[in-house]
């Protein structure tokens, strides 16, 4: 993927754009992309966009603003980016929709998260989303209890299985009693972790080997996804088999992930943002929602954590890394 600058509000200062893409202003629309962390745009969402007849640089500004993995400068970004008057703003990760969407009601929103939108309150329904968000939603919660069979097969007999979540991710407490409900199903015993900060990650590993956590699900979540390499170094350095929701992870060396073609989803927020840019009201764009779910496994930490993957799994995995 060919590098972007990022742009990044700091203290309330932006920086300034070249002198050309402001000189451009006045002719091309302007998108405002608000991301969690810094990287998570992929090439799919800018290939999704081309479909929809818009290319950066040709037809199209994008104004880019990050709070490289810092939830609380997310309000300051959605409101810098409503006061440059952008004709679209896209958004990456829950905390960064309802920042926006508490910024603006008027500025279309495409968002791209993992909540349930309805839940979250950022839409009306799923068929009518009505106002001016609409977007793609992954629905990682209602993999949780998929995840926890996977794991259960990669690893079976496991007395403990950890969930490790996010206290501040909107959706954590109907996570949590998803992967509990699933677990009562198969009489798996589960013991919750929370982590919000870096810190709190290492010690929620920590407790996880104290306690005997044979294996452990990630969830799905935007900082855990920008802390990955740092989560999948202690799931190796504490030799856990662990399960996590995008396959980031599992290249990143974690054992296995089970989640939707990311490729996919962005590809699709992209062309949700061109047909707003061309007229189209939020109000009147369905929720789109993953058709396609991979299973990817790291053939190479499976060995080195000790573990025959049985050919069955193999044999379903979209993806094998060796």
């Amino acid at each position: 993927m060919r590098r972007r600058e990022f742009i990044t509000l700091l203290g309330g200062t932006a920086a300034a754009w070249p002198l050309a893409a402001r000189a451009q202003r006045g002719a091309l629309p302007v998108m405002g992309m608000l991301d969690f962390m810094t990287g998570q745009f992929q090439q799919a969402f800018l290939k999704g966009l081309e479909e929809a007849g818009f290319v950066e640089g040709r037809n199209l500004i994008i104004e880019y603003r990050s709070a490289e993995g810092h939830l609380d400068r997310l309000p300051a970004l959605a409101a810098d980016l409503v006061r440059r008057r952008v004709n679209v703003i896209v958004t990456v990760g829950d905390p960064a929709a309802l920042s926006a969407k508490a910024a603006t009601s008027t500025i279309p929103i495409v968002f791209f998260g993992g909540v349930d939108p309805v839940k979250l309150g950022l839409v009306a329904t799923l068929n009518r989303p009505g106002g001016n968000v609409t977007g793609v939603s992954t629905f990682t919660s209602t993999l949780i209890a998929k995840r926890l069979e996977l794991l259960r097969e990669l690893v079976p007999g496991v007395v403990t299985i950890g969930f490790l979540m996010n206290p501040a991710n909107e959706g954590h407490a109907s996570d949590a009693s998803d992967i509990e409900t699933a677990a009562h199903s198969v009489r798996q015993q589960i013991i919750l972790l929370n982590a919000s900060t870096d810190q709190e990650i290492d010690a929620a590993i920590t407790t996880a080997v104290q306690r005997g956590v044979g294996a452990l699900i990630v969830n799905g979540d935007a900082f855990f996804n920008s802390r990955r390499d740092r989560i999948a170094a202690l799931a190796a350095r504490y030799k856990i088999p662990a399960s996590y929701a995008t396959r980031a992870f599992a290249v990143s060396g974690g054992l296995m992930s089970y989640g939707d073609d990311r490729r996919e989803t962005l590809r699709w927020a992209g062309i949700y943002a061109g047909r707003i840019l061309k007229g189209e009201r939020p109000a009147d764009l369905p929720i789109m929602q993953p058709s396609k779910f991979e299973l990817v496994i790291n053939l190479k930490t499976a060995k080195a954590l000790g573990l025959t993957v049985p050919p069955t799994l193999l044999a379903l995995a979209d993806e094998v890394i060796e």
